[in-house]
């Protein structure tokens, strides 16, 4: 597997550094370059086509249920496992939306207009209706989800008001399982991967106050609350694990951005966390970027960058811990967007939608 993944799409891979990809004149808002856009459009358009590799979090509950990914997931089947190639999709939206006479946009335009189609999003909803189903994709790739409606829903483009529609129905889904979903979990899961609590609520919140969807709103405004109102002195010094993509407590931090008003989140923060430990200041060492897990460090000194930026824009000029969080989060991307472009599915499959939303954050 590994010899596969290192010869997959090395025609793709590209010797380059961070300042090709965006501009950080501006420490406090980095801004994706086109040139940039186009080599991870590039990527994206070349993940979501490809059925193989494959890792399905597939429930199998008779034979009949033996089937190709693209049999049972015709929109997102490809770029590795469905998430990525949900937010795979996501990213080609937002690059149109921010480039919109970028060079391969047609190309663009054709492939997601064959993916996100009624026939295809209805496939997708009866496989979530299935027996032990229900939990599929709970509760990353239902957050990249909302966060793909909400691209096509701001979107001001025939394509996107389309498949806006086509999509709809598969989000509003996924909005009532979390509605149904986030009373029952007692406790954050306060993981360095998928499961991320705070990930998820941050783009369920983002989703339902962009539709003006007040209950959904409501549920995670109280979950966030009751789950992370009362966190002090957060063992942030225990970061990373060995294979963590995002930072627990970084991620939890950028959510209550969304929950808290300027004031309280100032009070909350400074609780939180009283000094900013060194080991969050400094990139992960990433030892082998051809292990699909290995390589998930990458991803940590993206979204860090991204979560020390919003909480850097929080802060007022004076504050001390501004300065040393815009110093991380270029040191970061940096070190980490480089390394998108290595030439390894194992990584180039998912990084470009963590490097696009990092630079693309207003």
């Amino acid at each position: 597997m590994k010899r596969i993944l290192i010869v997959i799409i090395t025609l793709f891979a590209l010797e380059a550094n961070a300042q090709d990809f965006y501009d950080a004149t501006n420490n406090q808002f980095p801004v994706l370059k086109e040139s940039g856009a186009k080599h991870f459009s590039e990527l994206a358009l070349h993940c979501i086509q490809t059925e193989f590799p494959n890792k399905l979090g597939h429930v199998i509950t008779d034979s009949s249920q033996v089937k190709r990914p693209v049999e049972l997931h015709p929109a997102f089947y490809g770029c590795f496992d469905w998430h990525s190639s949900v937010h795979g999709h996501w990213m080609l939206v937002k690059i149109l939306k921010e480039f919109p006479n970028i060079s391969n946009s047609e190309i663009i335009r054709s492939t997601i207009s064959k993916t996100i189609t009624k026939e295809n999003i209805q496939a997708e909803i009866n496989y979530l209706n299935g027996d032990l189903h229900n939990s599929f994709e709970r509760t990353y790739g239902w957050a990249w989800m909302f966060q793909l409606q909400n691209e096509l829903n701001t979107w001001d483009d025939n394509l996107g008001k389309e498949l806006a529609v086509n999509l709809k129905p598969l989000t509003s889904l996924l909005r009532d399982r979390m509605i149904d979903y986030l009373p029952k979990l007692t406790y954050p899961i306060r993981t360095g991967v998928h499961p991320n609590t705070a990930f998820a609520l941050s783009f369920a919140y983002d989703y339902a106050v962009e539709i003006g969807d007040q209950d959904f709103k409501k549920v995670i405004v109280a979950r966030s609350i009751d789950y992370y109102a009362t966190d002090t002195n957060y063992p942030a010094y225990l970061e990373p694990n060995g294979t963590d993509f995002f930072s627990p407590s970084l991620l939890e931090a950028e959510l209550m951005i969304r929950i808290l008003s300027k004031q309280e989140y100032k009070r909350w923060f400074d609780s939180f966390m009283p000094k900013i430990p060194e080991n969050l200041l400094e990139p992960a060492i990433v030892s082998d970027r051809t292990d699909l897990s290995l390589v998930h460090l990458d991803g940590l000194n993206i979204s860090r960058a991204w979560c020390m930026l919003g909480i850097a824009n929080t802060m007022d000029d004076d504050n001390p811990k501004k300065q040393i969080l815009l110093n991380a989060t270029n040191k970061h991307l940096n070190d980490a967007l480089q390394s998108v472009a290595s030439g390894n599915y194992a990584g180039e499959h998912w990084l470009a939608s963590f490097a696009v939303y990092a630079l693309t954050r207003k």
